[in-house]
């Protein structure tokens, strides 16, 4: 599987090409912003800042799988997230990424590596190398800023030169 072959629509409009972002580590994150952890919002623009001159960049993808709480359009989705978390990363549009329905990219993660890969609910995260390659997922329940995430993510960092 390689990540820089898929394409989301953005958020705002236009396409948002994975491979525009080739040779860079992308932590993909499916969020919502009626759930119980919209919070990380918080968290994943200060990684988002933290560590974007050194390459990464988080990229959220809304999404109304668990529990329908991402409902608002893209306008609606656009405007909470600047105005309540101040988000400057990218957005995709609305995607479901569980079932049939599914973007492609999620479809593939399930083929490469199984179900078990699969958000089991909002904000669950995925950290691919500057090579398009999983390196790691997170669930919902850990934070951005949890230590082993961090840990996972400045290791690897330092592999990660532009």
């Amino acid at each position: 599987m390689n990540l820089y072959e898929h394409t989301f629509a953005a958020l705002e409009g236009g396409s948002l090409p994975l491979d525009r972002f080739r040779n860079q580590p992308i932590l993909l994150v499916n969020t919502a912003s009626e759930c119980g952890f919209t919070p990380q919002y918080a968290a994943l623009q200060r990684l988002h800042a933290d560590y974007h001159r050194s390459g990464l960049v988080v990229i959220g993808i809304p999404c109304n799988d668990f529990g329908e709480q991402e409902p608002g359009s893209a306008e609606d989705i656009a405007r909470f997230v600047r105005e309540e978390w101040g988000v400057t990363f990218p957005m995709t549009a609305k995607y479901s990424v569980i079932g049939r329905g599914s973007h492609p990219l999620f479809r593939e993660l399930v083929e490469q590596w199984g179900s078990d890969i699969l958000p089991r609910w909002n904000f669950h995260k995925y950290l691919f190398d500057r090579r398009g390659q999983l390196v790691e997922h997170w669930p919902s329940a850990t934070p951005p800023d949890d230590p082993t995430l961090l840990h996972t993510l400045g290791r690897n960092l330092q592999s990660w030169s532009l």
